[in-house]
């Protein structure tokens, strides 16, 4: 599909962000953008809007997730933030791989991901604030696919529970339930790209490697037995986007971390990872810095390019950024 055939842009949107001729499939979207949904919300922005009362409050919820470690619910039956429902990414978040492909974090299937949030208590016109316990990750997978979905009122708290804690906010324990939501699946933004089409976005357009340095070198890999990254993809590690305390960089230090790698907003951008996670806060940086406010996923990433053999592998440092926090 060329950039120029694949439909759907509003009127005098160019969706693939000026780019003509290309073969990328580029998402185009299908709703224009209000200056007010911004991605992402401070803890003292959050803390007005919680206090102006249940009619206008958002809906808080709480994604916390490692890769490992499946105490998230233990974590937040122990403190969360006032009125927070438990997400679950491993079962709310993600589909089931079939046949041994799609990764370790495919993307759910849209009417178990419907009924999952609606009963999560997501309406469609209210307001949606998700967060984890700090680096991102986590919340910025549920933003990324509350949008693929059509929920566009969606933020990500900066920081998450930690920034939250730190500013001495209120924390509450124990579990919480709420009245079923009204969520209904819409047509949102966010390509999800399969390893073909993420093959076409390294060789036309830019592909980021989300992982670690070393990870994407090829040197070691704690997850996967196959070690590399997929050829002409560029380095951009997750943590490299946040400062020290968990929040993300300021606009203009994130926007020469993506300059580094070729993200400039004249090309069109997909994101990948281990499984389609960390990259889900690249994407999130990039709509923080309007470089690219619908940045496309290839959503098996890196646990689904390599169940193919016939898959080719790069190795070595390629275009990098480096991984240290702020």
């Amino acid at each position: 599909m060329s950039c120029s055939s694949a439909g759907r842009a509003p009127s005098g949107d160019t969706g693939a962000r000026g780019v003509v001729g290309c073969s990328v499939p580029v998402d185009l979207p299908v709703y224009c953008y209000r200056m007010d949904q911004r991605p992402l919300i401070s803890p003292l922005e959050l803390a007005a809007l919680l206090r102006s009362g249940p009619g206008s409050a958002p809906l808080l919820l709480d994604v916390r997730w490692s890769l490992g470690y499946d105490a998230g619910f233990d974590d937040y039956m122990q403190g969360h933030l006032p009125g927070a429902l438990f997400v679950d990414l491993e079962r709310d978040l993600s589909g089931t791989a079939s046949d041994g492909h799609g990764g370790r974090h495919p993307m759910p299937h849209p009417d178990d991901f419907e009924l999952d949030m609606a009963e999560s208590g997501v309406d469609n016109g209210r307001m949606v604030v998700v967060y984890d316990d700090g680096h991102g990750v986590a919340a910025a997978r549920c933003w990324w696919v509350l949008r693929h979905f059509g929920k566009f009122d969606v933020a990500v708290l900066d920081g998450g529970l930690r920034h939250w804690t730190a500013h001495r906010l209120p924390v509450e324990s124990g579990l919480r339930t709420i009245e079923e939501g009204d969520f209904d699946l819409g047509r949102g933004v966010g390509r999800v790209v399969d390893a073909d089409e993420a093959a076409l976005y390294a060789a036309e357009g830019v592909l980021i490697d989300a992982r670690s340095p070393e990870r994407f070198r090829g040197e070691s890999d704690p997850v996967d037995l196959i070690r590399g990254h997929i050829p002409g993809a560029v380095n951009l590690p997750a943590l490299s986007l946040l400062a020290a305390d968990g929040t993300l960089l300021p606009v203009d230090q994130l926007r020469s971390r993506f300059a580094e790698v070729g993200v400039d907003g004249s090309r069109p951008v997909a994101t990948y990872c281990g499984s389609g996670v960390a990259s889900s806060l690249v994407a999130l940086a990039l709509a923080v810095c309007e470089l690219d406010m619908s940045a496309a996923m290839y959503v098996g990433s890196w646990s689904d390019w390599i169940t193919d053999p016939s898959r080719p592998v790069e190795t070595g440092a390629g275009r990098a950024v480096e991984a240290s926090l702020g």
